[in-house]
């Protein structure tokens, strides 16, 4: 069904670019809907989780829930202004599904906002699919807060029962020999390496690649540039690639410095090493997610170890504090 959703998105929007068909609203605003389910419209202060493919007149990618595979969950706000996307969203209820154009002059100029960098031109354009809302009405925060909490506890348990699942098929689909750890680290060596492999405390001298578990294999994260311009938007546009030095990362293995199945699949590997990783969550994000990546996704990685920088036991050791430092470990430590 999502993926069907999908190329309905792509398909809406190519015919949104000639107006064929939509009403046209405060401000510029323009919108057609396509599925009108019953129900109360959403109101200000009400909760929805709602799946969104947003994009420009030229088809650039700005946002699409179904790659990451988590559709946004928001608070509705007060409009900004008449015919803006909370305006939009207004008039939709649960169910419902609409494709909706926002004047991009409009939207900066009440906004105050610049442009997106290379934003070119009339339109912010958005499928939108309305999975769920619930109606503040006259609920005390407290309550409310309570109810969506139930809510994100249900999502949560589904995500959790559906990644074996995830993990096995994805596995299949790709035609995977691996070997499973203890822990639910799935992993392929692809080119073997030589000499000993690392140890902890040793520094690993890694590129690599992340993507996401799903239909699309999303690539988040890679220390490669040429990964990174083909991969393109909505991780990588022209900017972030130009911004951004890519080389292959330095990890001192078993610091806690990167995520669990990177701690622990790296001393699999020895120099020269290629691998891939299939990561569960609970090695990874776990229930909380982590930016792009949604809670309980599972993660692919391509890595190849560069180097290896061994410890030297020789080394002199940093001097002891004369007061012990209060240190906080992140939840979720990054992937570098």
């Amino acid at each position: 069904m999502k993926k069907n959703w999908v190329l309905l998105a792509v398909a809406a929007l190519a015919f949104a670019g000639c107006n064929g068909g939509f009403k046209k609203g405060d401000n510029g605003l323009m919108y057609k809907i396509y599925t009108d389910a019953p129900g109360a419209n959403i109101k200000t202060g009400d909760f929805i989780s709602v799946n969104v493919v947003a994009k420009t007149d030229k088809d650039s990618d700005l946002v699409n829930t179904y790659d990451i595979g988590r559709a946004s969950q928001l608070l509705v706000a007060k409009p900004m202004y008449k015919g803006d996307l909370y305006s939009a969203l207004m008039m939709l209820s649960e169910g419902d599904s609409a494709a909706i154009k926002i004047d991009a002059d409009t939207l900066m100029k009440k906004s105050g906002q610049p442009k997106p960098p290379g934003f070119k031109g009339k339109y912010f354009n958005y499928t939108l699919k309305i999975e769920k809302v619930l109606a503040k009405g006259n609920m005390s925060d407290k309550d409310f807060q309570a109810k969506i909490s139930t809510f994100f506890k249900a999502e949560g348990d589904k995500a959790r029962a559906a990644e074996p699942v995830k993990i096995k098929n994805y596995i299949a689909s790709k035609n995977l020999k691996t070997t499973q750890t203890a822990s639910g680290l799935n992993y392929v060596i692809t080119q073997a390496g030589t000499g000993d492999k690392i140890a902890l405390g040793d520094t690993a001298v890694v590129d690599y690649t992340g993507k996401l578990v799903n239909n699309k294999e999303s690539v988040f994260d890679t220390s490669i540039k040429e990964v990174a311009e083909k991969a393109g938007p909505p991780f990588f546009d022209k900017s972030q690639t130009q911004m951004r030095k890519f080389a292959p990362i330095k990890i001192q293995v078993g610091k806690k410095a990167v995520i669990p199945g990177w701690d622990e699949g790296l001393q699999l590997l020895n120099k020269g090493s290629k691998a891939i990783f299939i990561i569960p969550s609970s090695l990874a994000y776990g229930e909380q997610g982590y930016g792009p990546i949604a809670p309980f996704m599972p993660l692919y990685f391509e890595v190849e170890l560069k180097n290896i920088i061994h410890l030297d036991p020789n080394a002199p050791k940093p001097p002891m504090p004369q007061m012990p430092m209060p240190q906080q470990a992140p939840a979720n430590p990054p992937v570098r």
